[in-house]
C-alpha cells in the first residue's frame, strides 16, 4: 500500500534525485532535470479488490504478502479526484443490487484527464441477463461506461475504451485507451514526458524509429518533429488503439507495425524478414531517430546494438537499473546530452527516466 505523506513529497523526490544522480554518474550526463507530479490526485487508474462481510463489501487492499487480512480503503487520495468522487457513490449502488455485488471480486478504475469514466467489475461466477439488466441500470444511474468480466466472458454494455484530451506546449492530442491495455497511470506527468520528448527531438531531421510504442503516446505526439514516424508494438489491442489515434489526430505521416522490438531487429538486420513490415518501404526511410520505451526488463543486447546504429537515441525507462545495464552498451558509441527523472509514482521506490543521447564525437588529429 503507498504511505502517502503530502508533506513529505519534495523530500521523498530529492531522495529519487540523489540516487538517480549517483546511480548514473559514472556516464557524466548533465544536469538532471526533475519533473514533479502532484503530490495528491494524479492517478487516472486505480484497482481494489472487493472483500464480503456479512451482508456488505467493500473495497480492500492488503499488506505485502498476506491476502487474508483485508484492510477497508474508503478514500484513495493519490487517485484522480472524479475516481475519489465515483468510490462510494458505486460501491453503495453495489451493496444496494444483492445481483451486482454476489461473488464481486474485484473492481477496476480507467479515467481521463478529459471527464470520462470507465469501470470494469470482475466476478467469481458466470454473468447472466439479470445481471446485464442491473448493470444497464447501474451504468445510467452514475453515468459511467461499464463493463463485466468473469471467467471466459466480457460483457461490454457500451464501448471498451474512455478518450483521454492530452494538452502538451499549446497542442491538444486525443488517445483511444482500452481497457485492460496499458497506459500511463499518472495523466499529468505523461503530459509532461511527451513535452519532454517534443522538446530533445525539436528541429529534427530525417524520420523516427519507434519501438515499444503502445498506442502511440509519443508517436502522435512527436510526429510533427519528423518527416515519417514507424512505430512497432506486438500487442494486437494497442496498435489497433494506435491506428484509431492516427486517424482521430488527423496525422498522415505515422505507420505502425505490429511486430515486437526483436522481429523488427531480425528484419532489419536481414536474418528474417516479416511479412508485416515488407511493403512499409523501410528501404527509403531515413532513420536518423529512435525511440524506445520497454518494459521493465529493459533492451535485450540485439536492440541494443540495432539502437546504436542511429544517430539520435529517445529512451524512456520505467527501471532505472536495467537503463543502466543498457546505457553501458549504448555509452560505447553514444553520449548522453540530457537527461530527465519523471515522478510518474510518488510515494514508491518507482522512477521514470528519459535520456536523449547523441554519436560520440571521433577526435580530430
Amino acid at each position: 500500500m503507498h504511505d502517502v505523506q503530502p508533506d513529505q513529497y519534495q523530500t521523498l523526490l530529492a531522495e529519487k534525485q540523489a540516487r538517480i544522480e549517483s546511480q548514473f554518474a559514472c556516464f557524466n550526463p548533465p544536469a538532471l532535470e526533475v519533473f514533479a507530479s502532484k503530490p495528491l490526485h494524479f492517478r487516472v487508474r486505480a484497482e481494489f479488490r472487493v472483500w464480503h462481510e456479512g451482508d456488505r463489501c467493500f473495497y480492500a487492499m492488503f499488506e505485502p504478502g498476506t491476502k487474508t487480512d483485508p484492510i477497508e480503503i474508503t478514500s484513495f487520495d493519490i487517485a484522480d479526484e472524479s475516481i475519489c468522487a465515483l468510490m462510494p457513490e458505486l460501491m453503495a449502488a453495489l451493496n444496494a443490487q444483492p445481483i451486482l455485488k454476489k461473488k464481486l471480486f474485484q473492481v477496476e478504475f480507467l479515467h481521463t484527464l478529459s471527464g470520462e469514466r470507465l469501470v470494469t467489475l470482475i466476478y467469481h461466477r458466470q454473468l447472466d441477463e439479470e445481471w446485464q439488466q442491473a448493470a444497464q441500470a447501474l451504468k445510467a444511474q452514475l453515468g459511467i461506461h461499464l463493463i463485466g468480466r468473469a471467467r471466459k466472458m466480457r460483457l461490454l454494455l457500451d464501448q471498451d475504451h474512455v478518450i483521454e484530451t492530452l494538452n502538451v506546449d499549446g497542442n491538444t492530442f486525443r488517445y483511444k485507451q482500452i481497457e485492460g491495455s496499458f497506459t500511463q497511470p499518472n495523466a499529468s506527468m505523461n503530459e509532461k514526458m511527451l513535452s519532454w520528448a517534443r522538446d530533445v527531438t525539436r528541429n529534427s531531421e530525417g524520420d523516427l524509429l519507434e519501438l515499444y510504442c503502445g498506442n502511440g503516446n509519443f508517436s502522435i505526439a512527436l510526429a510533427e518533429n519528423f518527416r515519417r514516424v514507424v512505430a512497432t508494438e506486438i500487442s494486437k489491442t494497442s496498435v489497433n488503439a494506435a491506428l484509431d489515434n492516427k486517424a482521430m489526430n488527423g496525422l498522415d505521416n505515422v505507420d505502425f507495425a505490429r511486430v515486437s522490438a526483436e522481429e523488427f531487429t531480425d528484419h532489419m538486420n536481414g536474418v528474417r524478414l516479416r511479412s508485416r513490415l515488407k511493403d512499409m518501404a523501410l528501404e527509403s526511410a531515413d532513420f536518423q531517430t529512435v525511440l524506445v520505451d520497454p518494459p521493465r526488463a529493459g533492451l535485450d543486447e540485439g536492440s541494443c546494438q540495432l539502437i546504436s546504429q542511429y544517430r539520435n537515441i529517445v529512451y524512456i525507462s520505467c527501471n532505472p537499473d536495467t537503463l543502466k545495464v543498457n546505457l553501458e552498451q549504448l555509452s560505447k558509441t553514444h553520449t548522453v546530452q540530457r537527461f530527465a527523472l519523471f515522478d510518474q509514482f510518488p510515494y514508491t521506490h518507482h522512477i521514470e527516466c528519459g535520456v536523449y543521447l547523441t554519436p560520440k564525437v571521433t577526435p580530430t588529429a
